[in-house]
C-alpha cells in the first residue's frame, strides 16, 4: 500500500507499506480468537506429551504390580492404577503417541488420496468425474464407523489395519471438498491464460490449482484429525483397533468399563484424554475456518 506525505517545499512524499501477505493475515485473524488459540494450546500439550513423554515415563507402561491394582490417584500414582497395577498416567502418555499417530497418519492418507481423486474429477469431469463421484457417494452412504468396522473385519483387527480403515472412510470427504473447490478454480482467466499458452494439465494441477485449493482442506484435516483420533478409539474399545497390552485410549477405556463403580478413575483419564484431544482439533479448526475464511465468520 502507498500513503501520500505532503512536504514543506510542496512536493508530495510515497511511503510504501508493505502488504501482509494472506497466511500472515490468516495468522492475525486466528490469534483474535481466543478459542482457537485455546485448541492450539491443547493440541501443543499433547504433541509434546507424544514426543517427550515417554522420556519421562519410561517405566510402567506394560509391568504389572499385582500389590498395585485399583491404587487410587495418590502421590506415588498420580492417576492411579489398574487392575494389573500398571501406572494410568504412563499408559496416558503412552497412548497419546498411539492416538495422534494414528489421528494425522490417517488424515495425510486420506488427503493425498482423496485430493487427487478430487481433481482428477473436478479437472477433466465427464465419465472420470462421474465415476468417482459415484463412488464417494456410495462411500458416504454408509455411516462412517460402520464402515470402518466392515473394512477391519476384512483386514483383521489390528492398530495398523485400523488406520487404513479410518484413511478409506475419510477420503470422500477430501475429495469432494476438493472436486468442489477445482470446479470454481479451473473456469477462472488464469487457468484459461495457462492452457492458451500450451502449459501441461498435470503443472496446472499442481502448480496453480491444488495451492489455491489448500485453505479448506487444511481446515477440512484438523477437523478430520478429531474424528480420527475418536474412531480410532471406538475400534479399540470394540476390540478392533489396537491390541493388548498397547496402551491405546480406547483400549484402555474397554479394559475398564467393568470397573466403573469400584474403580472410575481407571475409565476417567483415558476418556479425559480422548475429550481434550478431541476439543482442542474442533476449536483450532473453528478457528482455522474462521481465519482462512473470513465469509464463515457468525
Amino acid at each position: 500500500m502507498s500513503e501520500l506525505t505532503p512536504k514543506m517545499d510542496g512536493n508530495i512524499e510515497v511511503k510504501l507499506e508493505k502488504t501482509a501477505g494472506p497466511w500472515r493475515e490468516a495468522w492475525r485473524n486466528f490469534r483474535k480468537s481466543k478459542a482457537a488459540v485455546a485448541g492450539m494450546i491443547i493440541i501443543i500439550f499433547f504433541i509434546l506429551l507424544a514426543l517427550f513423554g515417554p522420556l519421562i515415563a519410561k517405566e510402567g507402561v506394560n509391568e504389572q504390580f499385582a500389590p498395585d491394582r485399583f491404587h487410587p490417584p495418590s502421590a506415588e500414582y498420580w492417576l492411579g492404577t489398574d487392575d494389573f497395577g500398571r501406572d494410568i498416567l504412563s499408559r496416558i502418555i503412552h497412548g497419546s503417541r498411539i492416538s495422534l499417530s494414528v489421528g494425522f497418519l490417517s488424515v495425510i492418507a486420506s488427503v493425498i488420496v482423496g485430493s487427487f481423486l478430487g481433481i482428477i474429477a473436478g479437472y477433466y469431469g465427464r465419465w472420470t468425474d462421474t465415476i468417482i463421484s459415484r463412488i464417494f457417494d456410495i462411500m458416504l452412504a454408509f455411516p462412517s464407523i460402520l464402515l470402518a468396522i466392515a473394512i477391519v473385519s476384512v483386514l483383521g483387527p489390528g492398530l495398523e489395519n485400523a488406520l487404513i480403515a479410518i484413511a478409506i472412510i475419510n477420503v470422500p470427504n477430501f475429495g469432494r471438498l476438493i472436486r468442489s473447490k477445482v470446479l470454481s478454480i479451473k473456469e477462472d482467466e488464469y487457468i484459461t491464460a495457462a492452457k492458451a499458452i500450451g502449459m501441461k494439465d498435470a503443472r496446472i494441477l499442481f502448480s496453480h490449482i491444488l495451492p489455491n485449493s489448500m485453505a479448506p482442506v487444511i481446515v477440512q484435516g484438523t477437523l478430520a484429525v478429531a474424528t480420527a483420533i475418536l474412531e480410532a478409539a471406538a475400534l479399540g474399545f470394540l476390540g478392533l483397533g489396537a491390541e493388548a497390552p498397547q496402551p491405546e485410549w480406547g483400549k484402555m477405556l474397554a479394559d475398564s468399563k467393568a470397573y466403573l463403580q469400584s474403580a472410575p478413575w481407571t475409565m476417567i483419564f483415558p476418556g479425559l484424554s480422548i475429550m481434550l484431544t478431541v476439543l482442542g482439533f474442533n476449536l483450532m479448526g473453528d478457528g482455522l475456518r474462521d481465519a482462512l475464511d473470513p465469509k464463515m465468520k457468525s
